[in-house]
This record gives C-alpha cells, structure tokens and sequence, in this order.
C-alpha cells in the first residue's frame, strides 16, 4: 500500500479485528468504530472519513457509499477506501466509482459518487475518505449528523468557518456575504440536538468542534414522532439576524409581503369572483363556492409540473401574481392556496395566509432561525358569527381553517399534516407564530359494515363496504390522482391481504365517489374462500374478521423512549353480519366489552343473534394524536387489553338433530 495511504488510515486493533458482536450496541448489523468530519469554509473544503465493523450479513449493505454533491459548484477530488477482513488481510478500493445522475433542475446537476468496497465479509473493516472542494463564489455551513441507523463509538467534528468569523484576521469582516435578500450577513448560528451533557466547543480563533462517544443508533419505534426532529445532530448556518424574536418578527414582515403581493385581488381576479358567487351569498357560501372553483384547478404537485420550454410553447408563464395561476387553470399547491387567499379577499371574505410546517416532516423549532422549516400554506377564513350558515355563536367571528393547496380536501378541513402544527401567520393585529388546532376525531371515520355466508366447513362468500370519511377518504383520492383506477385497485387489495383471514380473498368490485372529497368514499369488496377450522361437531371462526391478522401497536413494546404520534383521531367500526348454514348454532361469541383509557380512547363490542345469524360489532375510537413517554404505560395498557380481546373466537356447533345425521 502506497505510504501516502497508510498515512490516511487507522491501523485496527486485535480486539476491533476479532470483535463478532457488540456489548454496547447488541445484535447490531455493523457500528460505527470511527467518523471524523471537517469543513474549512475558509479554502472551500470538506474531508470525511469512517471506520465500520461489519457485524452480519445485512451490515454488508454499508459496503456501498452514495456521496450527493452538486455537480456546478462542487467537486469529489479524491476517494480512498479499503476493506479489512478479520485475519488482518486488506484489500485496496481500486475500481473506478461511477457518476450517476439522478436529478437536474435547470443549471443545477445534483449529482451521486457511488462505489462499493471490495470484498466484504462479516467481520470485515470497511474504511473509507473522501473530499469535496466547492467553488470560491459560495460559502457552506456544515451539518453534523451525529445519530445514524447504527451506533457509533467515536465520532469527531470539526468547523473552521468563513474568513470574517475567525477572530484575529484583520480587514475581514462578514460584510463579505449577502443573504437572498441582499442583507450582509452578520452571526454564525448553530441549531444543535445533542445527548445530555454533550455541547459543542470554540476555540480562542473561532474553531468549532465536537467530540462524541457512543452514540445510540437511530430511534425505531412504532409511530414516532418526525425523525428528523428527533436526531442528534448540528446544523450550522450564516445569517443576517439580531435575536430570534426579532429574525422572525422581519422575516414574517417580508413573508406576509411577497403573499400579499401574490394574492393582490386584480380586476381579473374581481371579475372572476363575480360571475363565480352570488351577491346575496353569505361569507360562508362565497368562501365554499371559490374553494370549489380552486380544487377544479390542475395542481401541478399531483400531475406533473410544466417545464420551462413546455411553458413557453404553451405560451404560459411562471406564476407571478394569483391571476397568472387562474388565467393558467392550473399551478403549484402554493400557487392555488394563495389564488383562494386572493379570490377570497375579493369577495369581501376577511382571509388571512399561514406557512407551516409538515407534521408528516419535521417539528417547528423558533430556535432555527430558517424560513425553509416551513413548508406548506394553508388559509384562515374569519367567518361573521352573526351569518346563521357559519355555525358560530357568542362571538364577533369564527375562524376556519382551508387546505385550497391540498387536492381533494373538503372545504373546511386540513390534511392531517396540517393539523396540530406551528407556522407564521397573517393576521389582523399583526404576524405571529401559531399553531393550528387539533382535528376532531368524529371526522375520520371508518366502517367496514357487510354479510358474510359460512357453510359447515368454513367456506365463506360476502361483500363489505368501506365507508370512509376524513383523512382515510383524503389518502385514497389522492393515490388515486397519481394513479389509474386498476393500481388504486390494486394498492387498496394489497392493504386488504393484511387484515382479511388467512384463505379467505378480497376484490375490490369498485368504488363510490372517488372523485368526489364532498360524499362518503365507498369501496365495495367481494370475499370468498375459507377460514376457521371445523371439527365433526364444530366450527371455530375468528371472532372479528378484519382483526384476525391485524396488529394492535405497542403489545410487544415494554418501554418507550420516544413520545407517540399516531398522526390523527379516528373512529373504526367492523359490523359484520354472518349467516350461518343450516344445523349450527352459535355456542360462544365474543363477549360484549366497554374498555376505555379515560379521555383518550374507547374499545367496544357487542353481539346480536338473531335466526340463522349473528351480527358482531367492534368499533374502536381514538381522540388522542400524541402521548408523552410518561404515559406510555396506560397507552400500552389499554391496547394490551384491545388485543386480548380480539382474540375471541365465533365457535359453532352442531344441533343435536343435526348431529344424528
């Protein structure tokens, strides 16, 4: 091996070399034993570089690194990597890596500097360096990832940051860079997630560097909240700011400006609202009927969005101001939230924009100074309490919460990641930071009614409904804006394979008003095949057919260390009607329940046999989205409970006449 190389590299250890597992981190696929990462903003440079243990057969996948870099302003300069197998034989990286384009917008080629380690067995030491050099023109703040998918033992961090924040350089000052908006930039911040006792260190120059031991992989729990809010890492960034309160305060000035700006009520868009509502129209009626008008829009975010040449063929334009997106009939989901904002306005209804963050995504943190935390703009409609169609009372106005952007959503609703979120707003007294309300349960709902045939050897035939309303409805149509009815079809069958008994088929038939978020999604299933197990004097079925293969969460999880966000409330109800063949009766159904974790969530069940049938009923209501780790075991208690439950059995036997035959 070249010296230049040995230089570069660690040389392992007997212990790393014969390691087959890890006491720290056990039945881990591989760990980190080493990751160094430095960034000189000052020479426009970059250097990583990390030691792996692989550990099983699935910690071979690390073999393969995927370096992203701008292809117009960044440069891979040199790739050095070999492999260590456990008897201490190493192996060189010596093919080629390989560019692969995978994005292109504009002048900007995002590309990907793939390769893969030579010779990787389990038990092997992969190590591996690179570089990257970008353009002089540009400066880069980095970001630290310190928490990934595996554990890592030793990690270090190290930041040298733009000339005119080192102190002790003299005639450079950070008046040498200009923010988007053309301000100088004058701080260097760090957005920080750390481990407890862990904090970032600044030397008498300005240095900055981070050391870390131990490093937990990456949180795998059942409904977490955004990973990306929860790992530890350090973001860096430049920026022209005086005080959080003050960066949000003129950064929501200048936001609340260019929408203003965007959804400024042109003539055309006057003249468009009036042959769209009536004069005697109430707020309420203008408000849903324009809302109407926007959703008929092409949202491009669900077809496909028009390329620069395409525009111009067309003889269309980016859109500037709402009228150009109404004149278009089509536009981004922000495009169309704001035309609504105009439109509304025009109509003489008061409205008002909020930017928020996509729950789905991330979690706002006033700490970031950084705009791009916010993703998506929704419109609040301040409704006349005194119109009796608003359905408000004791109050000058009533606030309602729209999702124009948001294809297929019903007017008077958000997408659930919309809900329970923080963002800036408009609003008559100024901007501020909010945070949007909580749905209401009672808004999503799912019912999976039908009638089930048994004959005495299990086999069954019937049809069931889904009857869906709320953000179920909402998921549904919007596949189905990306797709044909017969890859809905068969995406919705795939779901349906999890949850119906083993032997037993679904196929969906078709569905009712997928087109339209006003009514009930309907999809209507037809079953066949057998299930249960039948004896010479029995027939043992599952109690609740669509929970036979269902899995209750947290059953299995005894602690939890990250809080729980199960997305939004719903209420499910199965009502299934079996008919039973002629000379069995029903010997034991599942018993009738009421369990409840107070203030959170309900469990119910009851049975109602009648001549030749019985119908069982299982409905389970949810009003809680998020819980704290603390409460935790009462969450986990109450499904512990549900899942006992839904392990009754419909067992039927023969009559005695039937059993002489």
């Amino acid at each position: 091996m070249p010296a230049a190389i040995h230089a570069q590299f660690k040389q392992p250890t007997a212990e790393e070399l014969k390691m087959t597992d890890d006491p720290k981190a056990p039945g881990a696929a591989a760990v980190y034993l080493n990751i160094e990462e430095s960034t000189n903003d000052e020479v426009h440079f970059r250097s990583y570089y990390a030691r792996i243990k692989v550990l099983t057969e699935k910690g071979k996948e690390l073999a393969t690194i995927d370096i992203p870099y701008y292809r117009t302003d960044s440069k891979i300069t040199s790739i050095q990597g070999r492999t260590i197998h456990s008897d201490g034989t190493v192996i060189l990286l010596i093919v080629k890596p390989e560019d692969l384009l995978i994005a292109k917008s504009g002048e900007n080629e995002i590309k990907h500097r793939v390769f893969t380690l030579p010779s990787v067995e389990v038990g092997s030491i992969l190590e591996y360096r690179y570089d990257l050099n970008y353009d002089d023109n540009i400066y880069s703040s980095p970001t630290w990832d310190v928490q990934r998918n595996f554990f890592v033992h030793h990690a270090h961090y190290f930041f040298t940051p733009y000339k005119g924040f080192l102190r002790g350089l003299d005639n450079m000052t950070s008046n040498l860079l200009e923010d988007q908006h053309g301000n100088p930039i004058n701080a260097l911040l760090a957005w920080p997630i750390l481990p407890p006792g862990v904090n970032i260190k600044t030397d008498a120059v300005g240095h900055k560097s981070l050391d870390v031991t131990d490093v937990p992989a990456a949180p795998d729990e059942e409904w977490m909240p955004p990973i990306e809010s929860i790992l530890y890492k350090v973001h860096f960034y430049y920026l022209n700011a005086n005080g959080a309160m003050r960066f949000w305060v003129q950064e929501s000035k200048q936001w609340s400006s260019e929408v203003n700006h965007f959804a400024e009520p042109s003539k055309s868009i006057r003249d468009a609202v009036s042959g769209l509502v009536a004069p005697d129209d109430s707020n309420l009626e203008k408000a849903a009927k324009l809302y109407k008008a926007v959703q008929a829009l092409d949202n491009t975010d669900y077809s496909r969005k028009k390329g620069h040449a395409e525009l111009k063929h067309l003889k269309l334009k980016e859109a500037k101001r709402a009228e150009d997106t109404w004149a278009q009939k089509s536009g981004s989901s922000e495009d169309i939230a704001l035309l609504y904002l105009a439109m509304a306005r025009a109509a003489g209804v008061t409205a008002y924009a909020m930017k928020v963050v996509d729950r789905s995504r991330a979690v706002f943190d006033p700490a970031y100074l950084n705009m791009n935390q916010l993703d998506d703009t929704i419109i609040i409609l301040s409704i006349d309490a005194t119109d009796p169609k608003a359905g408000a009372s004791g109050a000058n106005s009533k606030n309602i919460l729209v999702d124009p952007g948001e294809k297929m959503c019903p007017f008077e609703r958000l997408k659930w990641t919309h809900s329970d979120t923080r963002g800036i707003r408009q609003a008559a007294t100024g901007d501020d930071i909010s945070i949007t309300p909580i749905e209401d349960y009672n808004t999503n709902t799912l019912l999976r009614a039908g009638n089930i045939t048994i004959d005495a050897h299990g086999a069954v035939t019937g049809v069931v409904k889904f009857i869906m309303t709320g953000q179920e409805a909402l998921r549904w149509r919007q596949i189905a804006l990306r797709n044909d009815e017969d890859e809905v079809k068969k995406q919705f069958e795939h779901e349906l394979e999890s949850i119906v008994p083993d032997g037993v088929e679904a196929h969906i038939d078709h569905f009712v008003a997928l087109d339209d978020p006003d009514s009930n999604l309907v999809a209507q299933i037809n079953l066949n095949g057998s299930m249960g197990t039948a004896t010479s004097r029995r027939l043992m079925l599952p109690g609740f057919f669509f929970e036979t293969r269902g899995h209750q969460p947290f059953v299995g999880q005894e602690k939890r260390l990250e809080p729980v966000d199960m997305r939004y409330g719903e209420k499910v109800t199965d009502q299934i009607v079996y008919h039973l063949p002629d000379g069995l009766t029903v010997e034991g159904a599942p018993q009738a329940a009421n369990n409840s974790w107070p203030g959170h969530a309900v469990y119910a069940v009851k049975t109602i046999q009648g001549s030749g049938q019985i119908t069982i009923v299982r409905s389970l209501t949810r009003a809680f989205t998020q819980a704290k780790p603390e409460e935790y075991q009462d969450l986990r208690g109450f499904y512990q409970k549900v899942d006992a439950a839904d392990q009754q059995q419909l067992i039927l036997t023969a009559s005695p006449a039937a059993k002489g035959n």
